[in-house]
């Protein structure tokens, strides 16, 4: 990089409220070569989750700065998007994601310590644990499941999130050399770059039961129960402005559709469902419950199901020998399975089987990395 960092003009202390102190700090922020971000939210205290708090650090000051105060976000783009700054992040799928949705920020020449820790062969790779190995360093984590939507922020809540990117820097030199010294830095700038790419995904007019876990294993039935019920959880979550879950939790919900209960006896001895939720919202429960159940059989749900491929006797055995090797490979590399190859990637090599570099190169899940360090022994193994 050609920029040199200016402790002289690093970002300034304190909490960024206005327009004149935010342009002031993205003048300074523009002449570091390396800054280091995080993000505070309340999606566990709101229906619709926000981002709260944005943590910026250089080597030697942190400045936090508040999107919730009248300031326009905007002149932060240019910085975030300067490919001569490095913007290091600690998993920043979710950062990724909330920048975009809530400001349309995007992030290029994004690091992510975390994937960095992964590809270590790292056996913990939070943020406080990686801290804790290397600086030794214990965070504080008193605060986070705190409401960051909430104003004024006390001192120990201005210092937990200072905490969380203080450090990141001093983090991300430490990992690059490893990294570099196993020849792997360049397989974590590309997956860090994919990352940066990421975006939340719209729900559109979806069924609610699509994103419930479990919810491909029940009956069709069932399946109507339980979008019924979400829906009135939904309902219930927007109009108090709180997550669903704090409405209702997705256990007695499952149970709610495969019991299907007709009567107010029928609730007791529901995991997860109180007493007291019983007398809340019992009567309701089964009013929708019994709305689920009587829904003709021509119009009930499906949970839409992935066609299953039938793979031919070669097919099969390329499959088998691809994941002979990559488990060989990660155990040699001291890797999860998962970081040398996803199982998408192996299938479509196993389906496909490419016979040239070119060939391989058109797989649509193999990455840059995974072509220049194992295209040999892929085509080996797949001839």
């Amino acid at each position: 990089m050609q920029k040199q960092s200016d402790s002289t003009n690093s970002p300034a202390k304190g909490i960024i409220e206005t327009q004149k102190d935010l342009n002031l700090l993205v003048e300074q922020l523009s002449r570091e070569n390396i800054l280091a971000f995080d993000l505070e939210a309340d999606s566990l205290h709101h229906y619709t989750e926000k981002v709260c708090l944005i943590q910026v650090s250089n080597l030697s000051q942190t400045a936090l700065i508040d999107p919730l105060a009248p300031v326009d976000l905007s002149p932060l783009a240019p910085v975030l998007a300067d490919r001569g700054i490095r913007k290091v992040f600690h998993g920043a799928d979710y950062d990724m994601r909330s920048l975009y949705r809530d400001f349309g920020l995007e992030v290029c020449n994004m690091f992510d310590t975390m994937i960095a820790c992964q590809f270590l062969g790292e056996k913990e790779v939070g943020l406080a644990a990686a801290l804790k190995k290397r600086f030794g360093v214990e965070l504080n984590k008193k605060y986070q499941k705190a409401d960051w939507s909430k104003r004024p922020f006390s001192a120990e809540m201005i210092e937990y999130a200072k905490m969380d990117t203080a450090l990141l820097i001093r983090l991300y030199l430490q990992l690059e050399e490893e990294l570099r010294a196993k020849g792997r830095l360049e397989w974590v700038e590309e997956e860090s770059e994919l990352v940066s790419c990421v975006r939340a995904a719209s729900r559109g007019h979806e069924p609610l039961f699509i994103r419930f876990k479990g919810a491909a294993k029940l009956k069709p039935r069932a399946l109507a129960v339980l979008e019924e019920l979400l829906r009135m959880r939904d309902e219930k979550a927007r109009k108090k402005d709180v997550p669903p879950f704090r409405i209702l939790g997705n256990e007695p919900l499952r149970e709610l559709a495969e019991l299907q209960p007709r009567t107010l006896a029928d609730l007791n001895g529901i995991p997860g469902l109180t007493q007291k939720l019983i007398e809340t919202f019992g009567r309701e429960i089964l009013k929708v419950v019994a709305k689920g159940a009587a829904i003709p059989v021509a119009r009930l749900p499906h949970f839409p199901s992935t066609a299953r491929m039938i793979r031919d006797r070669d097919q099969e055995a390329r499959l088998k020998r691809l994941k002979e090797w990559r488990e060989a490979k990660a155990v040699e590399l001291g890797l999860g399975v998962g970081i040398i190859a996803n199982n998408s990637l192996l299938e479509a090599l196993a389906d496909t089987a490419p016979s040239s570099p070119e060939a391989l190169a058109e797989i649509p899940f193999i990455k840059c990395w995974q072509r220049k360090e194992f295209a040999a022994e892929l085509l080996d193994i797949i001839q």
